[in-house]
């Protein structure tokens, strides 16, 4: 009621006293307690004695230096930081490329004998357990990606892409072809991800389940599919359209079971691969050499 003091639980005095007594017992020397008949410590100095007492240092044995000197050895390191520093972050491993026709599947795009890091277009797959798993690496500073189609040729497509953003990081994101158009769907397949983007190249890694519930917008890849390939820029990391008109495909379906390593020459290099521009230097070169009549 209004007026009457508080009253304290029984318990309080009875803790307060428990606290005094164990700090009390702290706070007590060792030269104290081994102080021997005739008030002398262990080594025969008198007790009181100032200039005894300042020659040997007395160890501060309070609660707040213990709990001090155990913060300190407990939670600091040696560079007394008070948390451990996290631990590095692992680099992005490099691609085997030597790996490619023996234990996974590769294409490459771009210059004769080019590999992950000069191929204008490079794909490994490769299964492990119940998993795909996929490695994409292309020459552009926005983006990458596979497109799993059943005609060679965009619209209605189940498409990966890995899209380095504003923030410099690489994404593993998940699309449908509407058309010419890439549609972001929500429903991500992708894990273990990771990207990287060095050397103005965009390079990532992540696995897809080999079987996923039947959906439009994602495809079972125990089944073969036509590979079309394609990159290009991004703007605040949005894809946009690709770079070049008619982006490459693999020529035949695909199956993850059975490992190829092919290069498609891109279209720098495919002008002089052709039959009838070789058939027209070989004329030329004829005409030449034998001069007019």
């Amino acid at each position: 009621m209004a007026g009457q003091p508080l009253r304290r639980p029984a318990w309080v005095p009875l803790l307060l006293r428990l606290l005094l007594a164990g700090i009390a017992a702290c706070d007590a020397s060792p030269a104290d307690d081994s102080a021997g008949p005739g008030g002398r410590g262990p080594r025969g100095r008198a007790r009181g004695d100032a200039g005894a007492d300042e020659a040997v240092p007395r160890h501060d044995s309070s609660y707040g230096t213990f709990a001090s000197e155990f913060y300190d050895l407990r939670y600091l390191s040696e560079e007394g930081y008070p948390f451990p520093t996290a631990p590095p972050v692992d680099p992005f491993a490099k691609i085997k490329v030597e790996d490619c026709g023996r234990t996974k599947g590769c294409f490459r795009y771009g210059k004769p004998g080019c590999n992950a890091e000069t191929c204008d277009y490079f794909l490994s797959y490769r299964m492990i357990g119940a998993d795909v798993e996929f490695e994409l690496s292309a020459d552009t500073d926005g983006w990458v990606a596979v497109g799993f189609s059943s005609d060679k040729k965009m619209g209605g497509d189940d498409v990966m892409a890995c899209v380095h953003d504003d923030n410099g990081r690489v994404r593993i994101q998940h699309f449908y072809n509407v058309g010419q158009w890439a549609k972001e769907v929500q429903r991500n397949p992708a894990r273990d991800e990771e990207g990287v983007f060095e050397n103005n190249r965009v390079t990532c890694r992540f696995k897809r389940p080999v079987n996923v519930p039947r959906d439009e917008t994602i495809v079972d890849l125990h089944l073969s599919w036509y590979y079309l390939f394609a990159w290009g820029p991004a703007i605040q990391g949005s894809i946009t359209r690709h770079d070049i008109d008619s982006p490459p495909a693999s020529e035949r379906v695909v199956s993850i079971y059975k490992y190829e390593d092919i290069f498609m020459p891109s279209a720098a290099y495919q002008t002089f691969s052709s039959p009838f521009c070789l058939l027209l230097i070989v004329a030329l070169t004829f005409y030449l050499l034998m001069g007019t009549p």
